[in-house]
């Protein structure tokens, strides 16, 4: 069997056992995002999966209404999967690719929750160290891989480093 195939079904089994047990969670973030402002509760945002195909992304909301009135910024359905490298935004992998042209060769596999470069970098890891990772990713997969790093991706939940966003200059992880 083809292990895109079994990635799929892994993928739509972990994410309803996921919803199972996460719901009242998001009920509750729900709750408290719409008491907190009166904004809307999700946030969508397109962003970029396997051969550059776009796609629309849902999240809570943490960002106040009007966090991206100057532009997009790094932030301080079924085109996902588990693990993969990090979905970018077009503007975003736009500008990577002007300074690094293979960055596009991320967008091989489809982008994920989770992935190599989340796992094994940092949030601000520069362009070019994420592309080193995905790529790292991309040549080794195997279904043990995708295993790992969801099972490392919760010991970094709880490591502040791993989480430090970019400079407040810095649109993006491009270093001037």
């Amino acid at each position: 069997i083809d292990q895109r195939i079994i990635k799929r079904a892994c993928d739509i089994v972990l994410s309803l056992i996921g919803i199972v047990i996460a719901s009242p969670f998001m009920l509750i973030i729900a709750l408290a995002v719409k008491l907190y402002d009166g904004g809307p509760v999700f946030y969508k945002q397109e962003r970029l999966t396997r051969d550059e195909k776009p796609f629309m992304i849902y999240k809570f909301r943490s960002m106040s209404m009007d966090s991206e009135k100057n532009g997009a910024r790094l932030a301080a359905k079924g085109d996902m999967s588990m693990v993969g490298p990090r979905p970018e935004r077009q503007v975003i992998a736009d500008q990577y690719a002007e300074e690094i042209p293979e960055f596009v060769l991320r967008t091989k596999v489809k982008a994920g929750l989770t992935g190599y470069a989340q796992v094994y970098g940092k949030y601000n890891t520069t362009p070019y160290d994420k592309l080193k990772f995905d790529i790292t990713y991309i040549e080794n997969y195997s279904l043990w891989l995708d295993v790992k790093i969801m099972l490392l991706t919760f010991k970094i939940l709880f490591q502040k480093e791993n989480t430090e966003g970019v400079d407040e200059a810095q649109q993006t992880a491009l270093k001037d």
